[in-house]
């Protein structure tokens, strides 16, 4: 689990919420405003009032809420590290008025909780990804949080998400389900072409820089050989020791990985060291990424990144 400071809000703009709100937003000589929440762009009346960590979340409400839906996504582009995050008062706002709320849980997006506490929101329903998803870490392991990389995972939370929006708003339960049952069947083409590549590829040694995309690598029968370290300390926004740092490169050097998983959306010095080793001894890149890119969908999003694996394996 990752329990990285950075993952926290801070507690300077937590503890100005309050009263931000109740001043309400700033002027134009305000300084330059955070990212704003994605908000969806239309809904019908009586919409559930819908509040996700990351637009990931968010898009798989709408998918099965559809116009029956109001959600908002506190993370909603590429360009924005997860890692860094920032509350804002409109954010606190939105959590305020939420029927229903779904974080990732495990660490990852601590910050819902304490906003939610902060807006005074009790009656929200809150689904919790890596509860719903049943993993745990074994001993004195920790638990890989990044469960929208697993597909039987987000197939829970894709019925839970329907149950909640039922109990929200009971004359939509029925379609609130079929618009789940029709998403997962959005997912069995993904994970059939995760069996495909486990197929062919099963064994095979790639590096990751985090453990973002590892559910799909190890659902695509890959094994992961990049020191253990190297993505902990970068997930946790810690300097790599000189000798992690040296065995890491030395995995592409030494053409010892068929390819280099990397997530875009966290670069630093050290993750591009990595992916200039990479791509100077000819082993291929697959940029991940934490959020949706702009103008995708989940199920559109899962199919170029596996693609993109696939195509760098041979397969």
């Amino acid at each position: 689990m990752n329990t990285s400071p950075l993952r926290r809000p801070s507690l300077l703009v937590l503890g100005g919420l309050t009263s931000a709100l109740l001043a309400g937003c700033g002027g134009p000589s305000s300084p330059a405003s955070p990212p704003q929440p994605a908000v969806s762009a239309s809904t019908g009346p009586g919409a559930v009032a819908v509040v996700t960590s990351t637009n990931v979340y968010g898009d798989i409400v709408r998918q099965i809420g559809g116009d029956k839906v109001a959600v908002t996504a506190f993370i909603a582009s590429p360009d924005q590290d997860p890692h860094s995050y920032e509350a804002n008062p409109q954010n606190q706002l939105a959590l305020s008025k939420a029927k229903v709320i779904v974080e990732n849980g495990g660490g990852y997006d601590d910050f819902m909780d304490t906003m939610r506490d902060a807006a005074g929101n009790t009656s929200a329903q809150v689904l919790n990804a890596v509860e719903i998803s049943g993993k745990t870490a074994a001993a004195e392991e920790e638990l890989n949080e990044h469960v929208w990389y697993d597909f039987p995972s987000v197939a829970r939370l894709a019925d839970s998400i329907a149950a909640a929006l039922g109990k929200a708003a009971p004359s939509e339960a029925a379609a609130f389900t079929a618009g789940a049952e029709t998403f997962k069947q959005k997912l069995k083409p993904l994970e059939e072409k995760e069996a495909a590549i486990a197929q062919t590829a099963k064994g095979t040694a790639v590096a990751i820089t985090e453990p973002v995309p590892l559910y799909m690598i190890e659902a695509c029968g890959l094994t992961n050989a990049a020191p253990e370290e190297f993505s902990e300390a970068i997930e946790e926004g810690n300097d790599v020791s000189p000798r992690v740092l040296r065995d890491t490169l030395a995995l592409f050097t030494g053409k010892k990985v068929q390819a280099l998983v990397y997530n875009s959306q966290t670069a630093g010095p050290e993750t591009e060291k990595v992916r200039e080793a990479a791509t100077g001894n000819g082993i291929p890149v697959v940029p991940v990424t934490e959020t949706l890119p702009s103008g995708e969908d989940y199920v559109g999003w899962m199919t170029a990144n596996l693609d993109a694996l696939g195509k760098a394996l041979g397969r």
